[in-house]
């Protein structure tokens, strides 16, 4: 149990929160959702949070045009179907499908999912009906799904169809579910990398989530090496005219779905890049506190900067006469508010809302309900800020080693490469041989390695390390390195390298020169047989 004590009044009595997520919920409920009511940011931005936005598992959102692998991709991950699943090369989703975990196969429908206060979803009612019967939750007892839920999506359109209206505020609702999610995925296939206009309002609508957004490039074993490379490229090119950031956003390359691979050369590459992928997806629960916290100070400095919008709108507005030319005189002129704003109280310019959105919402407003400025509302969030967040942050390494071992995404896919011949980097690098029957390892190369080691003219049976140096530079691995590899070699810790020790040096510089990492200390099954009774 976690407190501190924050003084208003002087008279305060200490807030106990038990965890990160209880003193955002609080926090939120005291200090920002009285700022947001009193601006209107609810009618302007997302609405509010309820408990179970705090207290919600991690979930991740997939975003791809039809017949990208985003329902393939979860059944990947689950290894076994789930309830409401539909996959083919047409638009098969044509609904959101929140899939989570339950005692068994479930499907609930959106009318009834929005009423349940256990889950994060009540605020989706303001999207109506005709979205609310294109969603709905599929329950599973999968254990991968035990501390995450997945977010399944429709196909996004492209050509005439796109041009049909779904009857709902598409990019309204992933706009929703981005601002919640821990992890963004798009999803492209290697076949299909053009960008609709659909899917570009989408990309676009993530805006301000950039952090959270990953990249995947699907189905890529059906091109060969020469046209993956050529994909890769047109798709980073096609990205960079829509995710219009400095940075690179992170790629991985892969086919994922349990069928044989249609070309083999980069097995190696998707396997890595799965491996780096599910890393990521399994971090998830850990880093989900540090999540909510970043996002609530997110949407605190952006609730601060629309105080200050309504607020200096307000104060312009004439008391009798002449109001509606003035609220449009306003709205054109909105940049010179901004600009005034951004002068007065020291913001970013990448802090306030985009402007033709603001101006949008802002015509159906009635300015002169507008509030003028609280000083002492806007110090309570900054304080907030300032304070309290700090000493969330403080709570945050004790939380998560208190809960790292049950907050863990477990079975499915991941339970295939965690252990066995099949686990990443099994069999491989400094592991290859590892748990075979064969004594020593190094024998396999030991006649070339020997006689490498006699052209040097050992001395006693031994070379030393200035003789030694002299062959191990030609490898051109870094002083770094090689440094390591000789402190792994010197088993016997004597200066110098017998036979047997050189051609252990010899093994694992070809470790290094293969692309794999050397292990920090000896396993067991690279340790010499002459050298068994030293300690490595």
């Amino acid at each position: 149990m976690f407190s501190w004590l924050r003084k208003e009044g002087g008279n305060e009595a200490p807030q106990v929160f038990r965890t990160v997520a209880e003193g955002l919920s609080n926090l939120y409920k005291e200090v920002l959702l009285p700022l947001e009511e009193e601006y209107l940011f609810h009618e302007f931005n997302s609405p509010r949070l309820d408990d179970s936005d705090f207290f919600a598992k991690p979930m991740i959102l997939l975003i791809g045009q039809y017949s990208t692998g985003k329902t393939s991709f979860i059944r990947y991950l689950l290894e076994n179907d789930f309830p409401g699943m539909r996959i083919g090369p047409e638009p098969t989703t044509d609904r959101f499908i929140a899939v989570m975990h339950g005692d068994r196969d479930a499907v609930i429908p959106g009318n009834a999912l929005i009423v349940d206060p256990k889950r994060q979803f009540r605020a989706l009612s303001k999207f109506g009906n005709a979205f609310l019967n294109r969603f709905q939750c599929s329950v599973s007892p999968n254990s991968v799904i035990e501390n995450i839920t997945i977010i399944d999506t429709p196909g996004i359109l492209s050509g005439q169809k796109q041009r049909q209206d779904r009857g709902y505020d598409f990019v309204g609702v992933l706009e929703w579910f981005a601002e919640r999610v821990d992890r963004i995925i798009l999803l492209f296939d290697a076949h299909k990398l053009d960008i609709s206009d659909e899917f570009r309002k989408c990309i676009e609508a993530l805006r301000g989530q950039d952090d959270k957004i990953r990249i995947v490039l699907n189905k890529s074993d059906m091109v060969d090496n020469q046209q993956l490379m050529r994909v890769y490229g047109a798709l980073m090119w096609s990205l960079g005219k829509v995710i219009r950031t400095p940075e690179t956003a992170r790629v991985y390359i892969g086919s994922f779905w349990d069928q044989p691979l249609k070309y083999v050369f980069n097995r190696r590459l998707f396997e890595a890049e799965e491996q780096d992928l599910f890393a990521e997806i399994q971090s998830l629960p850990k880093n989900a506190a540090l999540r909510k916290l970043n996002d609530l100070i997110k949407r605190a400095r952006h609730a601060l900067v629309h105080a200050y919008i309504i607020s200096t709108l307000r104060r312009d507005m004439p008391s009798m006469f002449g109001k509606e030319n003035k609220k449009m005189q306003l709205i054109n002129n909105l940049h010179e508010v901004y600009r005034e704003i951004e002068r007065t109280y020291h913001i970013s310019p990448g802090d306030f809302p985009p402007m033709g959105r603001m101006k949008e919402v802002l015509k159906d407003q009635d300015f002169s309900k507008f509030h003028a400025l609280k000083p002492k509302m806007i110090e309570k969030v900054e304080n907030m800020l300032a304070n309290d967040m700090t000493n969330l942050m403080q709570m945050l390494p004790a939380e998560e080693a208190q809960s790292a071992p049950e907050k863990v995404v477990r079975g499915g896919a991941f339970a295939g490469t965690e252990q066995g011949p099949f686990a990443a980097g099994q069999g491989e690098g400094a592991d290859y041989g590892a748990g075979e029957l064969q004594e020593w390892v190094v024998e396999e190369h030991k006649t070339k390695y020997d006689k490498l080691f006699f052209e040097l003219g050992p001395i006693d049976g031994k070379v030393s390390g200035a003789t030694a140096k002299k062959q191990m530079v030609q490898s051109k691995l870094p002083n770094t390195v090689l440094g390591r590899i000789w402190k792994l070699s010197d088993v016997d810790r004597d200066g110098m390298l017998d036979q047997d020790e050189f051609a252990l040096a010899q093994h694992l510089m070809q470790v290094k020169l293969d692309g794999h990492e050397l292990p920090a200390n000896l396993p067991p099954h690279l340790i010499p047989p002459s050298k068994r009774g030293f300690s490595s």
